[in-house]
Formats: C-alpha cells, sequence, structure tokens
C-alpha cells in the first residue's frame, strides 16, 4: 500500500470524530466537549491531541492552539478495515461477509441492498 498506514485508536477516535464534524476547532473546545460527554480531564485530551499532531492526523495552529484534521474519516475507515480483512479474513472481502452475514441475519432488505452494491457497474470493474 502506497499511503501510510496510520492507526487511529479508540480512544483518539473521541477527538477525531469532533474534527471530522466541524472542520477546525480550538483544542480547549475539544477538551470542553470530551469532558462533557466522556468525562476526560482536560490534560488526558491533551495527550491525546499531542499523540495525533505527532502521527500527522492533524496539525496545530497558534495563536489558540487550533486543531485541524490532516487525515479523512474515509481514509482511516480504508486503513481500519484492510487491517480487520487482513488479520481476521485472511485479506478475503468474501469471508468477511459471508461470516457478518450469516452472523447478523440480514434482513431481505440488506440483501437486496448487497446485491445491488455488487451488481453496480461502478463496483464492479
Amino acid at each position: 500500500m502506497a499511503k501510510t498506514m496510520m492507526r487511529i485508536h479508540e480512544g483518539e477516535l473521541n477527538v477525531m470524530e469532533l474534527l471530522w464534524t466541524n472542520g477546525t476547532l480550538p483544542a480547549k473546545d475539544i477538551a470542553k466537549i470530551i469532558k462533557e460527554f466522556i468525562g476526560w480531564e482536560k490534560n488526558t485530551t491533551y495527550t491525546v491531541i499531542k499523540r495525533l499532531i505527532d502521527k500527522g492526523a492533524i496539525k496545530r495552529e497558534d495563536p489558540g492552539f487550533i486543531c485541524t484534521p490532516l487525515i479523512s474519516k474515509r481514509r482511516v475507515q480504508a486503513i481500519e478495515t484492510e487491517v480487520l480483512m487482513n488479520t481476521l479474513f485472511e485479506g478475503s472481502f468474501s469471508k468477511f461477509i459471508l461470516e457478518y452475514a450469516s452472523n447478523k441475519g440480514l434482513s431481505k432488505a440488506e440483501r437486496m441492498e448487497m446485491l445491488r452494491v455488487a451488481n453496480d457497474k461502478h463496483f464492479v470493474k
């Protein structure tokens, strides 16, 4: 894979979700929101922000310690999907789908949607 396999872990996703939703936020606002909804203290949030800066996932600009995401949610989803597929399903999409579908018990509408996507001319190359 040509692009970097930057892993964003569960705690870091809390900060990234705020940035993906808002685009840019001062660190103090991130800390306030996270405190309210998750209960982290400011220092914990700042430590996570620093880790994300060190990874290259966000950039910090002064004045105001303004944070902006440098990696998209879609890219993180692609990386994590690839890791999941390779780790648990030997890189096989069909094994993943069969396992997921058999465990979840898909509704008729969900099965029809899967068939529609599988037959989509943009999906099939």
